[in-house]
Formats: C-alpha cells, structure tokens, sequence
C-alpha cells in the first residue's frame, strides 16, 4: 500500500522531499514567541518556498516578480513538522489570513471555520453590509446633499464671523465707554453726570440688543437650510446605526464559530479564550497560520513536533517584513489562542528568557554625588519588565538605597548596550530630564547593517507608534505615529555590510531598528535584531557617546564607550 493511500483521510500531511534520516528530532515543541527555528522547519521551509516560486494552483500578487502595484501584499506562511500514527515524520503547511482570490489549494490545511462556505451566515450578513454601504454612498454622493452640506458650512462660517466681529466691537465700546465715564466723572457736575451715566447704560443695553437680534438671524437663517440638510442627515444616522448592529451581530456569530483543538482534544472558542467582556478579540483572530496548523493537527491525531513561520513577498506599508525572514508568532491575536492549544505540549524554554537569566554584570565607569554613567550590557533591561525584575534600576537601587529620585533618567531597548544615565538625587533627575526634554543631550549611537548601503549620510524621518496587535513592535504610521528623526553617516564598509554612526534627534521606542530596517528608511536591518531583521548572537547596536552638562556643575561633560562588536 503507498504512503498515498494509507492518509486519505490526511491529504494535507506531506513527506519530506529532501532525505531527513539523520536528523535528531527535538525533544520539546517550540516556544511560538521567540525561537530559533528547527533544521526541520528550515527545510519544510525551502520545500513550500520552491512551491510558491512555480505554483499554479491560486493567484495571488506578492510583489515580488513583477512592478509592485497597489494589490502587492506579502503573506505570513506556516509549516508544522509533525509525526502521524505510523511514527512516520511529515509536515503541514499554512497561510495566514486569505489569498487574492479567496480559495482553499489543497497544498494547505484548511481555515479553523470557512466563513466563506457557499450560503454561509457570514455571506449574507457581508451582503447585506455591503447593501446598507452602497445606501450610504448614494446619500453622501447626492449632489443636492453635497451642495446644501457647503452651504450651511459656507452659513456656519460667515455667521461665526459676523458675531465675532460685532463681539469685538461691543468690546470696543463697553472700553470707550469705561474712558468717557471717568472723564465725565471729573468734569461734569452730578445731575449731568448721572444722565450722562444714564445715557452710557442705554448705549450698552442697544448694543446688546443689537447682537441678539444678529444672533436669532443667523440662527433662522441656517436653521432654514439645515432643516433639509437634517432629512439627509438622519437617514445617514440611521443607516450608520444599523450597519454597526448588523456588524457587531457578524462578528460576534463568528467569534462563536471559532473553535480550537489543544491536544487533550478540548474545545475552546474566541469568546472563552479571551474572556473579557470588555476587550474584544482583534480582527482576525483565528486566521493566522499557526492557529490553523495547530488545530488540524490535534484534530486528526497527529503529533506536533516543530513550528515556524516565515514571510513571503514584500512587506506591508507599515509594518517590517523581510522575504524570507522566520517570525514568531503575534502576540494580540495568537497568544490567547495558543496558550490553549499548547496546554498539555512540553515546551522548549523561551530562548528570550534564557538571555534574561545570563549572568550580567554592570561596568560603571563614571560615578559622583549626582550621577551613576554605567554601561549596559546586551540583552539586559533598563527597568523591570512583566516576567523579569533584574534590571539596570533594580541593581542601581539595591546597590544605592539611600538615592532619592526616580534613579532613571532615559532607557536603552533590551537588546542595545552602551552608555545609560543614572540620577542619585531627585533634583539631579530633574535637570537631567529637562535636558533630555529640550533634546540638548548629544547622542551618538553605533550600529553595524547587514547589508551595504549606497549613500554615505542622510536623515530619516519616519513617524512611529506601537503595533498594538504584536506589542512591543512597533509600525511607521504618519496618521497617528509620533515624529522620530535620525541623523546617519556611514564609517566604513566591508564584507557586505556597513558600520553606521546614528544621531536620533528624538527617542522613540525602537526608532533606530526601524529607520534602519524600513523600506523607506534605510531599507537594511541592523544585524542580530530579531524583531525587524534576523536574529544573530547580539543587537549590533551600541550606544558608544553621550555628551550632557552636569546637573550640578553646569560644565558640559562627555563619556564614550567604543563598541566590542
């Protein structure tokens, strides 16, 4: 009997091509959040990449072959080494989301639910949104909707005008009128004065009048107008109200419809896997590639054995992919989902945490009565994290108990090492901060990218702000990202890759990974960041100089630390 016939039931397991015999099988199942991928996975990997590359069975533009056009759009893909009933080891493989043209290649384990199923709930209730959006385009494209929409704004604002320049006159006045009473008040005798004081109240009382009436004509005016506009209006509102129910109805009937596997065969939908009334599971929850591996492997009796997802095709506005590149799974969406799945799977450790816990000593190479300049190693946090207390603060704070203040005064990433800032007293903290505040403190940053750059200095100014569906990543988003500007100046190249000098005129989270690694920054990654590049032994990032003046001298001091890599 072939292997063929044996997994009918399982036409999604695929054998390895490539002779895998000799290869030691991991004894835990990968942590999904930051990992290292398997030899298996890497080639389960290159066997669907030389798939993608000829394939025939969907379309899809990735924008990799031809000009990159608006449609161009990579894809996250997934492969899951798995051992089926036999003891015989294979692979699945996974796409996160949906393709262009919305079908299912056999290639590919199916959806955890097909809301596209012909007839399907989520096809009527996507019809009928689609009707109640082409009800709402007809109104706000009405040209009798557009024209009296202008025209009550064009009435709004010469209104607002009108009285605010009869305001200012009536200010005019009421001061013209304080100047003639003082001088009535000396020249003129009492009688006289208070007929005169008399004749000023009735001058502030017709002015006020007049205003009112201004006021109650404009108000006539563009109610007249508005009271059409309102007809419009309304059944705007009303349509709007009720494609928000309909939509929030879709979703919530499909949250319920999302229902996964763990390996003691327990099923658990979105609703109960993030089990807060007030959060909401994130778009697309369910859909990624792991989800949908994970679930049909427990489903049809198989046995995980490693994972690993890779991108293919050109990277998202936004967001940082490199082709090719393994990421780990996202936080927002997946970690609920596959802390329920993985229940019960013996996992490898995080390779994350294993650097926490190294042994890290701290190099303090300047100290006085108000300052502590140490520098950080890699891979070591500035202050306490969520699993890890050992930090840069938590040592500074043991070792000085009696220091006042915040002790903190800047951060540096994790991964980044170099020269960090400490305060002993709270004043000290103070001016320090308003230096960092005023951007008066000159930092200079070195970092080696893999990769040759052609210019050789630039400045890149790229706004940024937090993923907040994969925390701590962060996007380019000139909608509501903060400014972030950096100075570089290339120092030397060789071997393909290039020694850069970096000048952030601000200090935002991760901006130097991600002005470096973004397509539109300087399109190279700095080596080892495992976030926006490949991971390696280090962060090939270090801040080697920073320039300040003393917060109690006031004389400008400088300390550098060269880089070791």
């Amino acid at each position: 009997m072939s292997k063929e016939s044996t997994f009918l039931n399982l036409k999604h397991f695929q054998y390895f091509k490539t002779p895998i015999a000799e290869i030691e099988v991991p004894k835990k199942f990968t942590f999904p959040f930051y990992y290292e991928p398997h030899l298996l996975c890497k080639i389960a990997s290159k066997e669907l990449q030389e798939y993608l590359e000829t394939q025939t069975d969907f379309e899809h533009d990735f924008g990799l072959h031809n000009k990159q056009t608006d449609v161009a759009i990579g894809k996250m893909f997934g492969v899951l080494v798995v051992e089926n009933q036999q003891k015989e080891l294979g692979y699945l493989c996974a796409f996160s989301g949906k393709l262009a043209d919305k079908s299912l290649p056999k290639k590919f384990v199916p959806p955890v639910f097909n809301m596209r199923t012909e007839g399907s709930f989520y096809i009527k209730g996507e019809n009928e949104l689609n009707k109640i959006n082409e009800s709402i385009g007809l109104i706000e494209e009405n040209s009798h909707f557009l024209s009296l929409k202008k025209l009550v704004n064009t009435l709004e604002k010469k209104a607002f005008l009108d009285l605010e320049n009869e305001r200012q006159k009536m200010k005019l006045a009421k001061k013209n009128r304080k100047t003639r009473k003082v001088e009535a008040s000396i020249s003129l005798p009492k009688k006289a004065f208070d007929e005169f004081n008399q004749k000023l109240t009735q001058e502030s009382y017709n002015h006020q009048f007049y205003y009112r009436e201004l006021h109650e004509h404009w108000e006539t005016k563009i109610a007249h107008k508005q009271e059409n506009l309102t007809v419009f209006q309304d059944e705007l509102s009303q349509l709007k109200k009720e494609r928000k129910k309909k939509s929030n109805y879709l979703q919530q009937t499909l949250f319920g419809k999302y229902q996964f596997f763990n390996q003691q065969k327990e099923l658990k939908g979105l609703n109960d896997i993030f089990n807060n009334p007030e959060i909401k599971p994130p778009a697309g929850s369910g859909e990624c590639a792991a989800p949908k591996l994970l679930n049909y492997t427990f489903a049809n009796e198989l046995k995980p054995i490693a994972m690993a997802e890779f991108w293919w095709g050109t990277s998202p506005n936004s967001e940082i992919r490199k082709h090719k590149n393994f990421y780990p799974a996202c936080q927002s969406r997946c970690k609920p989902i596959l802390s329920h799945m993985l229940e019960g799977v013996d996992l490898e450790e995080s390779k994350m945490l294993e650097s926490y816990f190294e042994e890290k000593e701290l190099e303090i190479i300047f100290e006085d009565e108000a300052l502590i300049i140490i520098n950080k190693p890699p891979e070591f946090l500035s202050v306490p994290g969520k699993e890890v207390l050992d930090s840069v603060y938590t040592r500074i704070k043991t070792r000085y108990p009696n220091a006042t203040g915040p002790l903190i005064v800047h951060r540096l990433d994790m991964s980044t090492s170099g020269i960090l800032i400490l305060t002993k007293t709270k004043e000290s903290n103070k001016i320090m901060q308003r230096q960092f505040i005023n951007r008066s403190v000159k930092k200079r940053y070195v970092a080696l990218l893999d990769g040759n750059l052609q210019e050789n200095e630039g400045i890149i100014k790229l706004p940024l702000r937090v993923d907040l569906d994969d925390r701590p990543r962060q996007l380019v988003c000139f909608t509501h990202g903060k400014p972030a500007e950096t100075l570089w100046k290339v120092i030397h190249r060789e071997n393909g890759k290039t020694r850069v000098h970096f000048h952030p005129i601000t200090g935002r989270t991760h901006q130097l990974r991600v002005h470096a690694s973004y397509f539109e920054g300087l399109n190279t990654p700095i080596i080892g960041d495992d976030l926006y590049g490949k991971k390696a032994n280090r962060l090939h990032l270090h801040a080697e100089f920073i320039e300040f003046s003393h917060p109690i001298t006031n004389k400008i001091i400088s300390f550098t630390v060269p880089a070791t890599f």
